[in-house]
């Protein structure tokens, strides 16, 4: 159903409701049951930092399709392809990270404004078409992805949460080789 059909018939129910704005989603503490073993107190901390690597995944995201859309260059057959490999096994990852931050009893966020707030991935030059360009800004911001899953990792390891440990560690396995793609193709 429509939203403005909706308001129309909320305000049957109960009048002035299309002129009331829709609450903002609170953002709480709030910890709901889990199966995991680990106590809330450990798992709060844990889901926070996933949703920390889910705000970056996110935003790394949209911004390897930017350099897929956009590239040109004598190496365009070879990346163009590369990059939505790219971008294909991190949406897996971020979606594995939200349902990971979910299972321990947390939310997961991934709205654009909200990740636009939260990602510490560098903004991307979108004006960029060559083709080693869009390789050089890649790699850096792997590299800072990378450097937030293995942060992320530490906290599962300080809290020896092996399943959380286990999951970063096949993205950080699959990003450090994508990474070395990268940087192979740089000369580096």
């Amino acid at each position: 159903m429509h939203l403005g059909a909706l308001c129309f018939w909320a305000s049957r129910i109960q009048p002035g409701i299309q002129d009331a704005a829709l609450p903002a989603p609170r953002k709480d503490s709030t910890m709901y049951r889990s199966p995991s073993p680990l106590s809330e107190q450990v798992r709060a901390p844990l889901a926070a930092s996933l949703n920390e690597r889910l705000a970056d995944g996110l935003d790394l995201h949209s911004q390897i399709k930017v350099a897929h859309w956009n590239i040109k260059g004598p190496q365009f057959a070879a990346l163009h392809p590369l990059f939505e490999t790219f971008a294909v096994s991190l949406s897996a990852h971020n979606d594995a990270i939200a349902e990971r931050a979910v299972t321990l009893g947390g939310r997961a966020y991934g709205t654009s404004r909200h990740v636009a707030k939260a990602s510490r991935i560098p903004e991307y030059q979108q004006e960029t078409v060559k083709d080693l360009d869009h390789v050089k800004l890649l790699a850096e911001r792997f590299d800072v992805y990378l450097a937030g899953l293995r942060e992320s990792r530490k906290l599962g390891e300080q809290h020896q949460d092996t399943d959380t440990v286990d999951l970063l560690t096949g993205a950080i396995t699959e990003f450090e080789k994508h990474t070395w793609f990268l940087r192979a193709t740089l000369g580096e």
